[in-house]
């Protein structure tokens, strides 16, 4: 089978082609590489390598794929509102363009990682028939897309929605601005965690591992228990309290708990009911924040992650990137 991933460089993208890889699918990663090739150095002979932001791909990039994943995107809230003329390109239009020309060639599943943070703020669970409240300019992008996209699907297109939760873990492309891995990193380098807000609010969080697998079910799928179909990535256990993923990391680490909060209140809350991609696909994680905040640690003191790598924080690298001209600014 022949899998088409755009963004297989990055944070999840480098997991995901190596799962993908090992397999024994066919896969090609198409990617802007801005975080540079070497995330994939290991497997670059045993993939099909393009260098091309996703708004400029073209029919004969997908002609004879089976399968698209369509990861490229401007990646999280803070980089989402940078520019946000490039992040509706790109995370709404750009991957609207890849679904439309995916079902023009006859590719047979277009899948589409989305983000839970179109839930915005919800005082009760959520699931996927729940009103969705994007916030910020990179969940606005996402939910236009998911509503251009899902009325795409019919017997000879398969499209598939995936509200991914918080993801966190090892990666190849590692990021540091993301909950778990920030808050581990913080107590490996001071002993101390320190937020913006006061930590009260929920949010759901998933191991990077699961969340290829989830991918890979979606894939094995038969196609009438997917084609249209929204699924909430996760599991209602790890749907916490900030304030409890810190406890949690300190705890695991067995380090004494240093906390310093700010005054600042997310405007994002929600705990995510994942039961329907269980009940439908058998897909139940298996990593818990522990196991990511262990596994993170250890790469640290091994030296394979650097603390002060810059590419591990998505904003200022594309900050970076914009001011060597090195990336659009629209």
């Amino acid at each position: 089978m022949k899998v088409f991933l755009t963004g297989g460089a990055g944070y999840i993208g480098s997991v995901l082609t190596r799962e993908l890889v090992d397999t024994g699918y066919d896969v090609t990663v198409y990617d802007t590489f801005y975080f540079g090739e070497e995330t994939l150095d290991d497997v670059k002979d045993e993939i099909k390598l393009i260098k091309r932001d996703i708004r400029k791909i073209e029919a004969e990039d997908l002609r004879g794929q089976d399968v698209v994943i369509d990861l490229a995107a401007m990646s999280n809230d803070p980089a989402g509102e940078l520019n946000p003329n490039l992040t509706e390109s790109v995370n709404h239009l750009g991957r609207v363009h890849v679904a439309k020309l995916s079902k023009e060639v006859g590719v047979k599943k277009y899948i589409a990682p989305s983000s839970a943070g179109n839930y915005g703020w919800s005082e009760k669970p959520v699931d996927e028939t729940s009103p969705v409240s994007p916030i910020t300019t990179y969940t606005v992008a996402n939910h236009r897309w998911e509503q251009e996209i899902l009325p795409m699907a019919n017997k000879d297109f398969c499209v598939t929605v995936l509200r991914q939760s918080t993801v966190y873990g090892v990666s190849w492309r590692m990021r540091f601005d993301i909950i778990v891995n920030d808050f581990t990193l913080q107590v490996f380098k001071d002993k101390k965690i320190r937020i913006k807000g006061n930590g009260m609010e929920f949010r759901p969080f998933v191991h990077i591992r699961d969340d290829c697998q989830a991918f890979k079910r979606v894939i094995e799928a038969d196609r009438d228990l997917i084609n249209g179909e929204i699924f909430n990535v996760g599991t209602i256990s790890q749907s916490v309290r900030i304030k409890d993923v810190m406890k949690t990391i300190f705890d695991t680490l067995g380090v004494e708990p240093k906390y310093d909060f700010g005054e600042s209140i997310d405007k994002r809350n929600y705990i995510m009911d994942c039961s329907k991609i269980e009940r439908v696909l058998g897909f139940k994680p298996k990593y818990r924040i522990e196991d990511g905040a262990k596994e993170v640690y250890k790469a640290l003191e091994d030296g394979f992650l650097k603390a002060d790598d810059p590419k591990t924080i998505t904003l200022k690298w594309y900050k970076g990137l914009m001011e060597k001209g090195l990336m659009p600014l629209a």
